[in-house]
């Protein structure tokens, strides 16, 4: 296979033609599927969330299957159903549109906890089960969420287990002055992601999920990954820390990111650069934290600033 940092940057290059000026985010979108991990995106509407996932499953070669969450949404709708066909006299499954390489889950916490269930066996085990019968997913897959953080009428709140099983959470945020111009002028006539093409496909990006995995990663770096979680929880503003899963989702996606950068190893700064897009939304500041307007991302810089960095013998730190 190509160089893995060769391929990264040739998608990364592609997705930036459509969404401008959001370099940093658009890489952890990409880490988020090189890790076979899902990815929340929380922020107001119009900022390029769904464009991102066009994009992404666009430049990766992969189909992008779009759920629109809202109230009424059945778990069947979000899986499939089995229909019973009187001509063969038995059961026919029709898959639902979680069964896509790319999912995009839009609005997810305007369905119900039912229907946000529906994605937890999906995300977790790459496999949905309807009446007793296990499909599995195609691979790669990924699930790409959004939400809105601040319309909260008619809303269900994602539960602290479904949102662990999201690897990273991104926030794309507006655009500077000058990059909204920018945005301007590349849609003046036609929008960039009608003239997208794919860099990449499928058997790519599977070989690329292999690839992360080879990364080193020194024992003391592995220390350190759980000190530093091991203090969110410990924090006294912390209501709840992150989870073991968590220092899972900080060690692979510290492989990933060192992997785009070149390296064969992880350095610390790695896990620092990391810890809030994989950390942030597994931990709850306790109430009278968020009367002081204490949140996760001052939790996780105080953890990190609290533990200390381990010494010369992890490659990479000197």
């Amino acid at each position: 296979m190509e160089d893995p940092k060769l391929v990264s940057e040739r998608i990364l290059e592609n997705i930036n033609r459509v969404i401008i000026g959001k370099e940093y985010e658009i890489q952890l979108a990409l880490i988020a599927l090189l890790c076979r991990g899902h990815l929340l995106i929380e922020d107001v509407p119009g900022v390029g969330k769904t464009m991102l996932a066009r994009a992404l499953a666009t430049s990766v070669g992969c189909q992008l299957s779009r759920i629109q969450f809202t109230p009424d949404l059945l778990p069947t709708d979000v899986t499939g159903v089995s229909i019973y066909r009187q001509e063969s006299g038995g059961f026919e499954f029709r898959a639902g549109p979680i069964m896509a390489e790319v999912v995009l889950a839009d609005e997810v916490n305007r369905a119900t906890p039912k229907t946000q269930s529906a994605l937890l066996e999906a995300m977790e085990e790459d496999q949905v089960t309807i009446d007793g019968i296990t499909h599995p997913l195609p691979k790669p897959f990924m699930v790409m969420a959004t939400q809105n953080p601040i319309e909260y009428e008619g809303t269900f709140p994602l539960p602290e287990a479904q949102l662990d099983r999201f690897l990273l959470r991104i926030h794309l945020g507006y655009p500077a002055a000058t990059e909204e111009v920018l945005i301007m002028d590349a849609q003046e006539k036609q929008h960039p992601i009608e003239k997208l093409t794919a860099v990449s496909n499928k058997d790519e990006v599977v070989a690329l999920q292999a690839s992360v995995s080879e990364t080193y990663v020194d024992p003391l770096i592995k220390q350190y990954i759980v000190d530093l979680v091991s203090s969110t929880r410990e924090h006294e503003s912390a209501y709840l820390g992150a989870s073991p899963r968590g220092s899972l989702a900080l060690m692979r996606s510290s492989q990933a990111f060192a992997m785009l950068s070149g390296r064969d190893f992880v350095q610390p700064d790695d896990i620092k650069l990391l810890a809030y897009p994989t950390l942030g939304h597994r931990i709850i500041a306790s109430p009278s934290a968020r009367v002081r307007e204490i949140d996760s991302a001052q939790i996780v810089d105080e953890a990190i600033e609290r533990v200390p960095v381990p010494g010369a013998r992890a490659r990479g730190s000197i």
